[in-house]
């Protein structure tokens, strides 16, 4: 197991990547889709759900011809249940190797989860026993996607409200052993951290340090709202002051990886969802330009 002996020092340990250029993007959203087409968008890469484009034509695959012949796009999906017990939806699969390719994808991600059972879509993320039957069980089935894919796959860490009594393993190490069994990516939500800190009373410093940087590929940020004795990922909102902090703290762990807002519920206008993905860009800037000069007064 991946186990840092030092967790102030793991924090910083990123800093070998500040050098790259900042990627900062957002996902794109139906009720943008008339802007987007008449003056496309800023950012240096986009985001889209997977399965709104699979098998799709008109508006939806003008839309992202439109965005994708000026920046790169990267597809997540929410229904692939890689930590189901059903088999692998060949369909799907298939599907999606198609898109991926035809975009030439600058990732393919999904949820360390399960989100289907007896057939049916719960078109929610459920999270797992931590324990080594169903590591065993995750690793197998991220191997056949990869086969499938021909390519990398990134798992997402879901917001959780419960724990299993079961789990032998933490969290962050049963996300950090797959991805290592697996040669997976990591994309790393940030917010989800933050809100499965708190409903579960875990110290979210403790699950990024926890966390190997040379797998994390990608950064989430998204807002959530109080739900009265817990915290909801609702992507509804602004990201937080205390997941902007948290951000920081990952940038300096992991380095300049791209990062994503998210938004979905109580979508704004796409000004504004352009403002917050600059935020991020600024957080980003600040963060590596103090590191560049403490870099330089080193001896």
């Amino acid at each position: 197991m991946h186990r840092p002996s030092d967790p102030q020092q793991a924090l910083k340990q990123g800093s070998s990547r500040s050098l790259r250029p900042i990627q900062v993007g957002f996902g794109l959203r139906v009720s943008h889709y008339e802007e987007i087409l008449k003056r496309g968008i800023r950012a240096d890469f986009a985001e889209i759900t997977s399965e709104n484009f699979l098998g799709r034509g008109g508006r939806a695959l003008a839309v992202l011809e439109r965005v994708r012949a000026e920046l790169p796009v990267a597809l997540h999906g929410v229904s692939l249940s890689i930590g189901g017990i059903e088999p692998l939806n060949r369909g799907y699969l298939t599907e999606l190797a198609g898109l991926a390719t035809r975009i030439d994808a600058l990732s393919v991600s999904d949820h360390l989860c399960f989100a289907s059972f007896g057939g049916h879509y719960a078109h929610d993320l459920w999270p797992l026993p931590y324990t080594e039957e169903a590591l065993v069980h995750v690793v197998a089935r991220v191997a056949e996607v990869q086969d499938r894919l021909g390519r990398q796959l990134l798992l997402e860490n879901v917001s959780s409200y419960v724990e299993y009594q079961a789990s032998a393993l933490t969290e962050w190490e049963f996300l950090a052993e797959v991805a290592a069994r697996a040669g997976a990516g990591i994309l790393l939500d940030v917010n989800n951290v933050f809100v499965s800190a708190q409903n579960l009373g875990f110290s979210p410093e403790q699950y990024l340090v926890g966390i190997p940087v040379e797998r994390v590929e990608q950064l989430h940020l998204a807002g959530h709202s109080d739900g009265g004795g817990f915290l909801l990922d609702d992507h509804g909102s602004p990201v937080t002051a205390d997941v902007w902090r948290l951000y920081e703290q990952a940038l300096a762990r992991f380095g300049n990886v791209p990062t994503i807002i998210e938004w979905d519920e109580r979508v704004p206008a796409l000004s504004e969802l352009e403002a917050e993905a600059e935020r991020a860009r600024s957080v980003a800037m600040r963060g590596f330009s103090g590191q560049r000069e403490r870099d330089a007064v080193r001896p």
